[in-house]
């Protein structure tokens, strides 16, 4: 019996193992006869093999049938003169980041993304290569802009703003911009050929106007996905030009005597208080507002955890380690959108556009709040109206911009703190209106 069993095992188990090298020689001979066989070359031969490979031939020679990171046919532009013309904007960005010192943070990452982006052949901006990877895995799925706000909150002091409670007022006057924008989207969709942006489009667009990188990727991605890209670059690139753009609207808007006021000293906030104000913060959106909870969530958590005194690692990694590793990885993707058939067209040229209007229209809203409120205060409790303009939730750099625009026509002026008040109010401002467009198409 027990023979028996045992040269039944055998038999099967001969069967078992002639079939695995029966298959594996059949797969051996397939391979085999699949590759090419091996000619010899001349050298002249193998030379133009090579320049075939070039990324110089791939500029000056576009070929039909060449497929961009989508699986899109391209044009000869796009492979030829746009990508040269993209090339050159990118270096434009490490130009503005390097020599004049705008945000190097982000026109650094991005940029060079816009670089690789736009190298023929390689295809790195496409979901195998390191770019598309990396937009997949985090922009795509709003995850990186989470941890962009978790960061920015562990960073944040709201001291200013719960000191001068008014100048939330700014932040909010500030977001005009961004329903402002979604009027100007729909009127250019109307009567500009090329351009037909949909009403979620539009409102996804706008949200550049309150000139928050974060929350436009994270808009973008629930309402226009196919316009992501597009609007994520518009609102970096507008972040990263705040002083550029601002100043001269705020000179414009404001009188000499204007600029030169010079606000008290704010009052002292309590610990308790900045421990409680982000707890408020949230419980109000749980109420009110549950579509803006994602980013304020974020937000009120890298806020509390600073101000709770007792997280000290968790907090510092927040506001270091994480957004430091996050922001390379945001900036890279951003960058893989500088691709020049994406962005070299006429529905990026008009996001760019009203992007560039809803951020101005942001600066002008908080400045001329400031001077409305100026009517209705006394003499000894007067705003400076530069401070309108960091309404905008370019954070810090807005409120950097106004500090040193009142030293121009004082040195003893001293605007940094007072600015950040309705600085950080647009933080919360545009993660507000981001919200309501939200639940709008809900």
């Amino acid at each position: 019996m027990k023979k028996s069993i045992l040269i039944s095992f055998l038999l099967i188990f001969s069967l078992f193992t002639t079939n695995i090298f029966a298959s594996q020689s059949v797969d051996v001979v397939e391979n085999t006869t699949e590759k090419p066989a091996y000619h010899s070359k001349t050298m002249g031969e193998l030379v133009e093999s090579f320049y075939a490979t070039t990324g110089i031939k791939a500029l000056l020679q576009p070929q039909a049938g060449v497929l961009d990171s989508h699986g899109h046919e391209m044009s000869f532009f796009a492979q030829g003169a746009g990508r040269i013309i993209m090339i050159i904007i990118c270096f434009l960005l490490f130009y503005l980041a390097i020599k004049k010192g705008f945000e190097p943070l982000l026109l650094i990452p991005i940029g060079f993304g816009g670089l690789l982006a736009n190298i023929p052949i390689a295809n790195m901006a496409g979901p195998g290569g390191m770019l598309g990877i990396i937009y997949d895995m985090g922009i795509t799925n709003q995850f990186f802009p989470l941890l962009i706000f978790m960061g920015v909150g562990a960073m944040t002091d709201f001291g200013p703003l719960l000191a001068n409670p008014k100048t939330a007022l700014l932040g909010g006057a500030a977001q005009f911009g961004i329903f402002g924008s979604l009027v100007g989207a729909v009127v250019l969709s109307q009567y500009f050929p090329g351009i037909d942006f949909t009403l979620e489009q539009a409102a996804a667009i706008s949200i550049i106007g309150g000139a928050d990188g974060p929350t436009s990727i994270f808009i973008a991605s629930r309402l226009a996905p196919e316009l992501l890209g597009a609007i994520a670059v518009a609102a970096y690139s507008y972040m990263a030009l705040v002083p550029i753009i601002q100043p001269p609207i705020m000179r414009a808007l404001t009188t000499m005597n204007e600029r030169k006021i010079k606000m008290p000293a704010s009052r002292k906030v309590s610990k308790l208080e900045k421990i409680v104000f982000p707890l408020v913060v949230l419980t109000l959106t749980i109420l009110i507002l549950p579509d803006a909870a994602p980013l304020i969530g974020a937000l009120c958590f890298g806020n509390f955890a600073k101000e709770s005194g007792v997280v000290d690692r968790l907090s510092d990694t927040m506001q270091n380690a994480l957004i430091n590793v996050v922001t390379i990885f945001l900036g890279l993707g951003v960058g893989s959108k500088l691709a020049s058939e994406q962005f070299l067209v006429a529905e990026t040229m008009g996001i760019m556009i009203i992007g560039l209007l809803a951020f101005s229209a942001g600066t002008a809203m908080g400045v001329i709040m400031a001077k409305l409120m100026n009517l209705v205060s006394s003499k000894d409790n007067q705003i400076n109206p530069l401070i309108g303009a960091a309404g905008v939730s370019a954070v810090p750099m807005a409120a950097r911009v106004v500090s040193k625009e009142g030293q121009l026509y004082d040195k003893s002026n001293i605007l940094l703190m007072h600015a950040m008040g309705p600085n950080v109010a647009g933080v919360i401002g545009s993660a507000v209106a981001a919200g309501v467009l939200l639940s709008i198409f809900k």
